[in-house]
């Protein structure tokens, strides 16, 4: 299958682009330089430009794009840019679809749990409503804008959680802490992430290729955890202390906004679509998932 997917450079982009090419798929990836081979096609979302023909023949086209949510501190202008940049991205792919006779038959374009809010201890499902805040009013309308495609392309918009990774991601600037024995909780810690690992979001994203769903679907682990837990889980596999818990207010003297809409909200996801469909995950447990993280 020819698969098109804009946002490739990024963390889970990079592996799943290599996870379908394993599997046998034609990956062509969309970047915003000169192309450097004839796997990858040059577009500009920022000024809504993007061939139409790049996606012709194309099973599936995945979505990406967006500046990072937690890359910058978060002012006014770069809020403006992580909306700005997830629209218009999203826009420009649907835009393309619209000019297509026969558009691609899957638009799987990504969400976030930020979807959600901060929702305590509440067990969330794809059904749950939107939450407060900016990251709940970004990914309504990020959704919103991919369910802009042509009648007759399946709309997926998956709501991943916090990816863990062994280098970058969610876990970037705390693993090397808790491999120093210097890391611990944030804030109070009884906050639920959704986490999984970034083998099985590119996993899931294979299979729900493959799959016949249409609309939201939560990318997690079928494991809830608090942040208490999922620290402790890590440093255990890494044979090191956790005890240096960083105070919320302390948090948001450093990150300001950026801490209560990402690290101290409480989203205790359910991932009911994928356990329903027969999904399997490699890391389940959070015990697992640490071993893996740890080896």
């Amino acid at each position: 299958m020819r698969i098109v997917i804009a946002g490739a450079s990024g963390l889970i982009g990079t592996h799943l682009s290599t996870v379908l090419r394993h599997a046998g798929h034609e990956v062509v990836t969309l970047v915003r330089r000169a192309p450097s081979s004839t796997a990858e096609i040059g577009w500009d979302p920022s000024a809504r430009r993007l061939d139409p023909a790049s996606l012709a023949g194309a099973g599936a086209v995945i979505n990406l794009s967006g500046a990072g949510i937690g890359d910058r501190p978060w002012t006014r202008r770069r809020i403006e840019e992580l909306f700005r940049s997830r629209l218009d991205a999203t826009g420009t792919l649907t835009q393309a679809m619209q000019q297509l006779d026969v558009p691609p038959p899957a638009f799987i374009s990504q969400s976030a749990s930020g979807y959600y809010g901060d929702a305590g201890s509440t067990v969330l499902n794809e059904g749950t409503k939107a939450g407060t805040g900016v990251l709940s009013r970004l990914c309504v309308e990020w959704e919103a804008a991919a369910h802009a495609a042509p009648p007759g392309v399946r709309v997926v918009t998956p709501r991943t959680g916090v990816v863990f990774s062994r280098s970058g991601g969610a876990l970037g600037r705390l693993l090397p802490l808790l491999r120093c024995g210097i890391g611990g909780p944030l804030g109070h810690g009884r906050q639920y992430w959704p986490w999984v690992t970034l083998p099985d979001v590119s996993a899931a994203f294979q299979f729900l290729i493959d799959s016949q769903h249409t609309g939201p679907v939560n990318v997690c682990a079928p494991e809830s955890a608090d942040v208490n837990s999922l620290i402790s889980a890590l440093a255990a596999a890494l044979h090191r202390p956790a005890i240096l818990r960083v105070p919320a207010p302390v948090l948001r003297l450093v990150l300001g906004k950026l801490a209560d809409e990402l690290l101290l909200p409480s989203q205790r996801m359910d991932p009911e679509i994928l356990s329903g469909a027969g999904f399997g995950w490699e890391h389940a447990s959070l015990a697992r998932a640490a071993a893996w993280i740890a080896s």
